[in-house]
C-alpha cells in the first residue's frame, strides 16, 4: 500500500509518501513541504498548494491519501487556512479517484508513539525510527505527514473490516425492515 500523508497548512503543507503493509517494515518513498508566501493573496496560496500536491500525486502515484482532520484551535485564522488546505488535498485526491482518509492528530500520535498526547519531538523521533531514517524529517510538518501515512497504513485494515461489517449488517437488515411494507 502506498499512502500520501498530508499535514495541511497554507504556509507549510507537509507531504510524505510511505509504502508498506501493517506488520511489516515500512519504507519512506518521499517527504517534503509545499510552501506558499504568507503575504500572497489567499486564492494564489491555495492554487500553489494545489499545484504542489498535484506534483506529488503525479510523481508518487499513491493508492490512498491520508489528511489530518482539522480540529478547533484558538486562532480562527489558523483553523481556516488549515481547513482550506485540507480541502484542496481532498479535492486533488477525489479528482483522481484516490480514496481519502481523515485522521485526527491524537489518532496519529497514538498510532505512531503509543500516546495521543505525544509532542512534535516524540512524533519525529518515532517516525525516524519506524522508517529507519538517519535523522528526523524537517520541518515538523514533513514528519507529521509521514506519521499520517504510517497511521493510515496501520489503521486501514481494521477500518476496512469495520466498514465491511457495517455494510453486511445493513444489507442483512434492509430486506427485513422493508418486508411486509408496500409502496
Amino acid at each position: 500500500m502506498r499512502v500520501l500523508g498530508v499535514d495541511p497548512g497554507l504556509t507549510r503543507c507537509g507531504v510524505g509518501v510511505v509504502e508498506g503493509v501493517a506488520g511489516r517494515p515500512l519504507t519512506m518513498v518521499g517527504v517534503g513541504v509545499v510552501r506558499t508566501p504568507s503575504d500572497a493573496e489567499l486564492s494564489h496560496r491555495l492554487l500553489a498548494v494545489e499545484r504542489g500536491l498535484e506534483q506529488w500525486l503525479d510523481e508518487h502515484q499513491p493508492e490512498f491519501v491520508a489528511v489530518e482532520r482539522v480540529f478547533s484551535q484558538h486562532n480562527v485564522s489558523t483553523v481556516m487556512g488549515t481547513a482550506q488546505a485540507s480541502a484542496v488535498a481532498m479535492l486533488c485526491a477525489a479528482r483522481r479517484g484516490i480514496p481519502v482518509a481523515l485522521h485526527t492528530p491524537s489518532e496519529v500520535k497514538a498510532a505512531v508513539t503509543g500516546t495521543g498526547r505525544a509532542d512534535k519531538a516524540q512524533v519525529g523521533a518515532m517516525v525516524t525510527r519506524l522508517l529507519r531514517l538517519s535523522a528526523p524529517p524537517k520541518p515538523a510538518d514533513a514528519a507529521d505527514a509521514l506519521a499520517l501515512a504510517i497511521c493510515h497504513i496501520w489503521r486501514a485494515p481494521a477500518q476496512n473490516r469495520l466498514q465491511q461489517a457495517v455494510a453486511e449488517h445493513t444489507a442483512r437488515r434492509t430486506p427485513q425492515a422493508t418486508k411486509g411494507r408496500t409502496a
